[in-house]
């Protein structure tokens, strides 16, 4: 008996297309005023968040993730059918089982492809990213898809104004393929995960070390629990750092970046690390104002932000940065290439 081996070949992965969606439900600083105690003014200055997009009951995380993937299709040109891999970032998936991953395939057409969901909170996306990046590199996938989808009003106690005022709901979807001859694509990436932060921003029912009993719902373990100052203080600190260790180690500082994309927590976080990377305001993505922040789907829904404001254009030297429960933390640097 004899095996043969494919050949490896070098080969890059770029970013094809982009497409996002959010429920046309809006949640304002003002209807939150009539829920919690706080106000516009004091959400504004902490945050940077005038609005957000919530679901309808019964949509469905899986639902934001199909229509994100079919405008990222359309954009592209191409089948539902010519998917080969499906990777859902996500900690608002429908069940626990089967992977969303599994619906969006099952419910966009995408006969032939496989998939998985990918849980790194607000670094899902660029975690996700790598993931899919690496499929392509290996020459083994030419077509594949990385959605960061989440419901996050699904998880959240609206009773709770440390919680209820940050996040939304929303998707982004991306295409990866092989880089054609002059192109770049994904440079580099760096991450990183500190576990002992987990505490600092949780959602402690439901997993195996809480089932859900009445106990555990009445104590309300099943949404979101922050540390607020432990999370920001973490948050400033590293994704600055991740930014910094991305362009040092490939000679670049942030005066070579034609667009910095990080995640939408904080408007003060994002601020305090452009600030720091010598960035210029009209090269740094905010949307955090619209949007609120929809965990792993924030970085390409400001992607898609960037291109509708004519600020992302083919050649611009990219850098994504994130920082998420876990806590985990990413940077990605890219060469925009269509």
């Amino acid at each position: 008996m004899s095996l043969t081996l494919k050949p490896q070949t070098r080969v890059r992965a770029k970013i094809s297309s982009v497409g996002t969606y959010v429920p046309p439900r809006l949640l304002t600083n003002a209807d939150l005023e009539k829920m919690v105690a706080t106000n516009d003014q004091w959400i504004t200055e902490r945050t940077g968040i005038r609005e957000r997009h919530i679901v309808e009951p019964g949509v469905a995380t899986s639902d934001l993730a199909i229509e994100a993937a079919k405008k990222c299709l359309a954009v592209r040109g191409i089948e539902a059918s010519e998917l080969e891999v499906i990777i859902v970032a996500t900690v608002t998936p429908d069940m626990f089982f089967p992977a969303t991953a599994c619906i969006v395939q099952d419910k966009l057409g995408a006969k032939g492809a496989w998939g998985f969901d990918l849980s790194a909170a607000c670094s899902g996306f660029p975690y996700a990213l790598q993931v899919g990046a690496k499929l392509v590199e290996s020459g083994m996938h030419k077509k594949v898809m990385v959605i960061g989808a989440d419901v996050m009003s699904s998880i959240i106690d609206y009773t709770d104004r440390a919680t209820c005022v940050i996040f939304g709901d929303g998707a982004g979807a991306v295409l990866l393929e092989p880089c054609e001859e002059g192109e770049i694509g994904l440079v580099d990436y760096w991450h990183e995960i500190d576990g002992s932060g987990a505490s600092a921003l949780n959602m402690p029912g439901g997993g195996s070390l809480h089932p859900p009993t009445p106990e555990t719902v009445a104590s309300k373990m099943h949404y979101v629990h922050q540390d607020g100052q432990a999370v920001y203080k973490f948050a400033v600190r590293k994704m600055a750092e991740a930014a910094e260790i991305i362009l040092s180690r490939n000679g670049l500082v942030g005066k070579d970046l034609g667009c910095f994309i990080p995640h939408q927590a904080n408007k003060r976080i994002i601020l305090s690390t452009a600030e720091r990377l010598g960035l210029p305001e009209e090269s740094v993505i905010i949307n955090i104002d619209r949007f609120g922040n929809t965990t792993a789907a924030t970085i390409p829904m400001a992607m898609q932000t960037a291109l509708e404001e004519k600020r992302l254009k083919k050649g611009d030297l990219v850098l994504l940065a994130s920082v998420g429960a876990g806590f985990t933390v990413g940077a990605t640097l890219l060469r925009w290439e269509f």
